[in-house]
């Protein structure tokens, strides 16, 4: 069963803490400016409520004691952050790549219809591969999706989602992905991001 997530929503058409994202994307998608975010406990999300917006955006507060996150170790600075969104299954798809510490956004696909959220991080990845190859940036590319990482190192993406008349362009960015890893060599680490550790990643569009 998914674990329990609570929603602030500092500027929309009606603000506070919202116990779904369903709440929460009614007060917020379409509004310009919209201000949100997902935390993991109601106390953490009312506690942001009573605070600015600024304070939180693109902050990662971790889940776990100091003493282990001290045992963990922080992540890479110098190094890549991706995400997928995808509401629903399957539902509309997006996906985006930012540098970890500084959040600068490096790009952004979507929407696609009918696609899956492990699809998105399986294509993020590999953009970003194709893209630093391009740059000869050398760095580890982060995922909080352990799926897709290893869809990636296998070559291949093992999506069980039916192809149709909405997603054929999603299945024709796959088949490029595989083609581009069975053909080409890449020096970037592929690591996974630990959200329980960190927080959320920085790549993290908040609608979870």
């Amino acid at each position: 069963m998914p674990k329990q997530k609570y929603y602030v929503g500092w500027k929309g058409r009606k603000t506070g803490v919202f116990t779904t994202w369903q709440e929460c994307s009614a007060q917020v998608t379409g509004f310009n400016g919209a201000e949100y975010k997902s935390f993991e406990n109601y106390e953490a999300a009312n506690a942001a409520f009573q605070s600015a917006y600024d304070e939180y955006k693109g902050k990662r507060v971790p889940t776990i004691s100091p003493m282990m996150l001290e045992l963990i170790g922080k992540p890479v600075e110098d190094s890549y952050c991706v995400d997928a969104s995808c509401i629903g299954y399957p539902g509309p798809l997006e996906y985006q790549c930012v540098h970890s510490t500084s959040g600068k956004l490096i790009f952004h696909q979507g929407p696609f219809e009918n696609g899956s959220n492990n699809i998105g991080e399986f294509l993020a990845i590999v953009h970003a591969l194709a893209l630093f190859k391009k740059q000869d940036i050398n760095v580890p590319i982060y995922s909080d999706s352990e799926t897709a990482i290893t869809w990636v190192k296998n070559k291949k993406c093992k999506t069980k989602l039916a192809q149709d008349d909405k997603n054929w362009e999603i299945f024709d960015l796959i088949t490029r992905a595989e083609n581009w890893l069975n053909n080409n060599d890449y020096p970037n680490e592929l690591l996974k991001w630990d959200t329980n550790a960190w927080g959320e990643i920085p790549a993290d569009y908040g609608r979870k």
